[in-house]
């Protein structure tokens, strides 16, 4: 991606424009990091409580039994969403998908290990681990820069 930055003390507000060939899924959500669209909270359910989690607490949303769940530091909570819905309002945060059935929040990734084979762990803040699917690799190492 290029970037290029004109300076015009004429100019009073700012205005941003980008050029692309064709409109991209990482172009719209770069547009809604730059809209300043907030990621929204989910509403997580555990026994007879609903909690609002706020994007930044998840650390990764997987698909599991026909369910969804959310874990965060406080523990595993249902989310009455598909995985793709979950995935449309965390879009513009910093969630990113591993594989058909896990997102990601890169802010609660301690490290990734690069496995001999070709794989790549995820340990996460709280010491759990997961795995990269090598469908999601390519998109994961360009996010990375990897």
């Amino acid at each position: 991606m290029e970037i290029e930055i004109r300076l015009d003390p004429a100019c009073t507000q700012p205005k941003l424009t980008l050029t692309a060939a064709a409109m991209t899924s990482e172009l719209e959500q770069l547009v809604r990091q730059l809209a300043g669209t907030p990621p929204h909270a989910l509403a997580g359910y555990r026994e007879e409580t609903v909690e609002l989690l706020q994007p930044e607490e998840i650390l990764r949303v997987y698909a599991g039994g026909k369910k969804v769940y959310a874990v965060t530091a406080q523990g595993e909570y249902t989310l009455r969403l598909r995985l793709y819905e979950a995935e449309e309002r965390l879009a513009g945060g910093h969630f990113v998908r591993i594989s058909n059935s896990e997102l990601v929040n890169l802010r609660q990734v301690r490290r990734f290990h690069l496995g001999l084979s070709g794989t790549i762990q995820v340990q996460m803040s709280d010491g759990g681990t997961t795995y990269v699917s090598r469908r999601y690799m390519p998109k994961l190492k360009q996010i990375l820069g990897i």
